[in-house]
């Protein structure tokens, strides 16, 4: 079996002192794929940066006005064969977003894809983003399905895909994270004609509502259940083939919440 969790820490040196550290005590994972880390891997404590049972690779944001942002993190119980980062685009290289590494039989990626605003260059970064990645991403399972090798790319993808991976769509149609053109993007990925992978979580789980992995801090989001499905595992369909249970860790209160958003957990029959 190969537990991989993915989560957006919403900054690591804050969630450690929320609860973090605690959570990835118990975890029985066997990858933690992190993003957002927001720190320098010599800005963090030592627990956090190495912590026992765990070889740690990071991918911080290294770009000039990038620094303190994005970031990308994997944790693994065993070492890895290989580490590569950046997925060989000169504008994205120092941003901090993309990191993998090979386990045996399986490539594991951790991805923190742009948040957009519309009508800004946070949206036009998002587009270019999204049009060099999907390319990679057909190399990327080619080159794996050569070597008789499974991907699972896991992270905050920061776009809904369905109506049901989102409570308030119909409020939510010209925002980025849902616009159309994002949407049809994902679809992309996920035709077995194109981008050739499966959402692992949606697989598992078909007709349910979410479940969600993120809810705003404002109001009462959270209480009310009213969040996104952004954080996905996108694997290649032999990989897929063989998830036996997803589970989203939705902190048990609000208080209890060390990030906004919720662990995503999914066991692989390797």
């Amino acid at each position: 079996m190969l537990k991989v969790t993915s989560v957006n820490v919403n900054g690591l040196r804050a969630a450690a002192r929320k609860g973090y550290l605690p959570w990835l005590a118990a975890t029985d994972a066997d990858v933690v794929c992190m993003q957002e880390v927001r720190a320098e891997p010599e800005q963090l404590t030592a627990e956090s940066r190495h912590p026992e049972g765990w070889h740690a690779v990071y991918e911080p944001a290294r770009a000039e006005g990038a620094k303190g942002r994005a970031g990308v993190a994997m944790l693994t119980r065993r070492e890895p064969d290989a580490v590569r980062t950046g997925f060989g685009v000169a504008e994205f290289a120092d941003s901090g977003r993309y990191l993998e590494i090979d386990l045996p039989g399986v490539t594991v990626a951790s991805l923190y894809l742009p948040a957009g605003q519309v009508g800004t260059e946070r949206q036009e970064q998002k587009e270019r983003f999204m049009a060099s990645f999907l390319p990679y991403l057909k190399e990327l399972r080619a080159r794996a399905a050569a070597d008789g090798r499974e991907v699972l790319v896991c992270g905050d993808w920061n776009i809904a895909h369905r109506e049901a991976d989102l409570k308030n769509w119909r409020n939510n149609r010209k925002n980025s994270g849902f616009l159309p053109e994002e949407r049809a993007w994902l679809g992309r990925v996920l035709d077995p004609a194109d981008g050739g992978y499966v959402d692992v979580v949606r697989a598992l789980h078909p007709d349910q509502e979410g479940p969600y992995s993120w809810w705003s801090y404002r109001g009462r989001a959270f209480d009310n259940d009213t969040g996104w499905r952004i954080d996905y595992h996108l694997a290649t369909p032999g990989l897929a083939a063989r998830a036996l249970k997803a589970e989203v860790e939705r902190a048990p209160s609000h208080p209890e919440r060390w990030s906004d958003h919720a662990p995503v957990s999914v066991v692989y029959g390797l």
